[in-house]
């Protein structure tokens, strides 16, 4: 299956919430170019087309952006989905970190809370980047929470990935400090570290992913080169209030949307890209060690309404 169709795949609730609410809201048959036999709507409630984006989680702030643009590009009788789809991919094309540069290994730490999908995203992340020719190391400075790092170890191993940790109650930096002479004596790049899951408002655990970073920037330049935030898009807009705290203290420039196969609150994309203007990565699309695929808002858009028209 392609990257496209497991993204289509794990959408599917969220398309049928947003195009279920459309037709009961004022959708109907139109004249549109959809290919032959591919049903086509002609949405002509801006009402109900703004409850339906609400409803999917897109957020106030992104909602009111599609419906400006809706009211100013939109005469009466024209259909109203093409404007949305150019105003979603306008938006989630806006939200981009420049790259990081920087001495190799490549430091990626992995942050967010405890229940997020961050442990196995790591060994998918792996998996993932093995695939494409990289040679991963996954270091565990979860150190306070044994049963993650078992986890992790056999997520690495089903991946066939380079993998660190330590001592139970070790100190997750001398972790890190560890991993990253691993990689460069066997060669592997990049590091990817799964830190304790910790909520935001707990100082000592942001003091401790502080002091990781410290210690990743004196072992290579740049380091730490990305922050990626686990999110579970279950939780909707609540997602969006955790990612706004971590920016503050850890310098996320990306995000690992997990879950979304499992939740029709799939617009949280496009809240995030307009709310934090913070690219999305990757996406969780199902449970098995393939099922993460790289972030591309052309085909979210098209997976979103694929046969809308």
């Amino acid at each position: 299956m392609s990257f496209f169709d497991r993204l289509k795949s794990s959408l599917q609730k969220t398309k049928a919430q947003l195009l279920g609410s459309l037709e009961g809201g004022g959708a109907a048959a139109g004249q549109g170019t959809a290919p032959a036999g591919v049903t086509t709507r002609r949405i002509e409630s801006v009402d109900a087309l703004e409850e339906a984006l609400i409803t999917c989680d897109v957020g106030v702030a992104a909602t009111d952006r599609i419906i400006e643009a809706v009211r100013r590009k939109v005469r009466k009788g024209d259909d109203l989905l093409s404007p949305v789809r150019d105003e979603i991919l306008a938006i989630l094309g806006g939200a981009d970190t420049p790259a990081a540069t920087g001495g190799s290994p490549r430091v990626v730490l992995i942050v967010g809370v405890n229940g997020t999908g961050k442990t196995t995203s790591i060994g998918k992340l792996a998996n993932l980047l093995k695939q494409q020719g990289q040679r991963p190391l996954v270091c565990a400075a979860d150190t306070f929470r044994a049963a993650a790092v078992e986890q992790l170890e056999i997520w690495t191993t089903r991946a066939g990935v380079g993998f660190v940790r330590a001592q139970s109650n070790s100190d997750p930096a001398a972790v890190v400090f560890d991993a990253i002479r691993a990689a460069r004596a066997r060669d592997m790049d990049p590091v990817l570290v799964d830190t304790a899951g910790r909520l935001h408002t707990r100082q000592n655990l942001m003091q401790e992913l502080d002091k990781i970073k410290r210690v990743a920037a004196r072992e290579v330049e740049g380091a730490p080169h990305d922050v990626l935030l686990v999110l579970d898009a279950t939780v909707g807009q609540n997602g969006v209030t955790q990612a706004r705290e971590f920016m503050k203290v850890s310098g996320v420039n990306g995000i690992i949307l997990t879950k979304l196969d499992g939740t029709a609150r799939g617009g949280v994309a496009v809240a995030i890209a307009q709310d934090l203007r913070l690219p999305i990565r990757y996406v969780g699309t199902g449970e098995q060690i393939d099922d993460l695929v790289p972030f591309s808002p052309r085909e979210y858009v098209d997976a979103l309404f694929e046969e809308a028209w």
